[in-house]
């Protein structure tokens, strides 16, 4: 799910990032700005939900044996907890674009954090299972919203030449709040870690005071001295805006002529098969490789294979934050479709020797390398994931849908991505139950599937236009 960097990727009814426009003289550079602090803050506090983000996904794993215990929960009841959440984001991606639209990108996200925090003090509160399984539900509602509203918000707020490396921050942030929630749970109790959970919640209700409203989302209002004054102070006082502001408002006005009800229907077209395919199948194999069964229940994985359940998942989690950094700074060297063939691959490999490691506990044959077999597989399989397969897919979706299509598809995307989360995390203790060892090895076919997948359709999309990515994908 992490979801969450999606680059251009407007609100669900009105993608307000058109594709960049190809100009007579293409060598001319054009809308490059330097980085303000107003730029940098207002990214930081839109962080803020990424990071709230992380947080719920590392929630459940530190905290299983404590909910378990104290309110007697059976493995099927713990499952409904785990799961419930992307139940939650479902609904939250349906709504994030309406309501992104109607109250603006930052009131969006002062709402959202509100009821995230609401959600989290009923699961800090709960007596029963039904209690933590409604906050449970409110934060996924929340963060279904936030991870989409963030991206977009950061990406509307940034010029072109800064874009890329500040909407690739959501996953880094993502990551933080995984690894920092991991840290924290092996500290403290369950109820004290969704206290914790709060602290970013209530950082962004407050700084969202101090940062400006999207520009996109003012101009398509029509408050034009809003508009201009807002994107002078995100650009610098000394900085020309009046191409950016034009491009803007032509962005605009393009959207004018063509209606909520078209766009959804151009969706279904044939000559769009192809881009749907693409992303679709990317976020459905990027779940069902394992990567959200995995950062839910990795406690459950380490108590299976003997593995101290209070090092163990907090290694894994702070491995992912050097990975999303070098992720960033390879991914426009060496290209999406090579990170994400590495990705790929170095998962398959590590889940399977996850799997073995199972194998070989299930056969009582070589049980003593069950532990230092599963630690390294996992370790490499979070690693693996995180140098392609858990942020890139979204990249690749918001470079290959026209922009006429890109809000209904990019909400279709959205919609599976937490579809698919709630089947797999619902399911995997069951999994897990059923074989240990069959669990990690269908993930890694999955995973080798994957490698199929890129290496036929997906296409490589560094350095070009988004004009020449989508035509390609069009034409095929």
């Amino acid at each position: 799910m992490e979801r969450d960097g999606v680059e251009g990727l407007g609100s669900a009814t009105s993608p307000l990032l058109l594709a960049e426009k190809i100009t007579g003289d293409s060598n001319k550079p054009t809308g490059d700005h330097s980085i303000t602090p107003l730029l940098v803050f207002s990214t930081f506090v839109a962080l803020c939900g990424s990071f709230s983000y992380g947080c719920s996904v590392g929630y459940s794993s530190p905290a299983e044996s404590g909910i378990m215990e104290d309110l007697g929960l059976s493995v099927a009841a713990y499952s409904v907890f785990g799961s419930i959440v992307t139940i939650g984001g479902m609904i939250g991606a349906i709504l994030s674009g309406k309501m992104a639209d109607l109250i603006g990108r930052r009131g969006t996200m002062w709402i959202c954090q509100i009821v995230c925090m609401a959600g989290w003090l009923a699961i800090a509160s709960a007596k029963n299972a039904w209690c933590v399984d409604i906050g449970r539900f409110v934060v996924g509602v929340a963060i279904g919203i936030l991870t989409y509203v963030v991206p977009v918000y950061i990406s509307e707020i940034t010029p072109k030449n800064l874009r890329g490396r500040f909407t690739s921050a959501t996953q880094l942030l993502v990551c933080c709040g995984f690894a920092v929630t991991f840290f924290a749970g092996s500290i403290v109790g369950w109820r004290a870690l969704s206290l914790l959970a709060t602290i970013p919640n209530i950082v962004q209700i407050v700084c969202l005071f101090f940062v400006p409203e999207s520009p996109r989302w003012l101009a398509k209002l029509g408050r034009e001295k809003e508009f201009e004054a807002t994107l002078q102070r995100l650009r610098g006082t000394k900085s020309d805006i009046s191409e950016e502001a034009a491009d803007i408002r032509d962005a605009i006005e393009t959207l004018k002529h063509t209606s909520d009800e078209a766009r959804t229907l151009e969706l279904f077209q044939k000559r769009y098969a192809y881009a749907i395919i693409v992303g679709v199948g990317l976020i459905l194999l990027q779940t069902f490789g394992g990567n959200s069964a995995v950062s839910y229940y990795l406690g459950t994985i380490f108590a299976k294979a003997n593995v101290s359940t209070s090092v163990g998942p907090i290694v894994f989690a702070l491995l992912q934050i050097p990975i999303s950094i070098v992720t960033i700074l390879l991914m426009d060297l060496f290209g999406r479709r090579t990170l994400l063939m590495a990705s790929a691959t170095a998962s398959c490999l590590c889940s399977f020797l996850v799997g073995l490691s199972f194998c070989f506990q299930e056969l009582h044959y070589l049980k003593e390398f069950t532990p230092i077999l599963t630690v390294v597989g996992i370790m490499g399989f979070g690693c693996g994931f995180a140098l392609g397969m858990s942020g890139i897919p979204w990249v690749i979706m918001a470079e290959i849908f026209p922009v006429n299509i890109k809000a209904s598809a990019g909400s279709l995307v959205v919609l599976t991505s937490w579809a698919s989360s709630w089947v797999l995390t619902y399911t995997f203790n069951f999994m897990l139950e059923w074989s240990s060892a069959g669990t990690f090895f269908i993930f890694s076919g999955m995973c080798a599937l994957t490698i199929s997948f890129i290496w036929r359709l997906v296409p490589e999309t560094k350095g070009r236009t988004l004009e020449e990515i989508q035509s390609t994908l069009i034409s095929s």
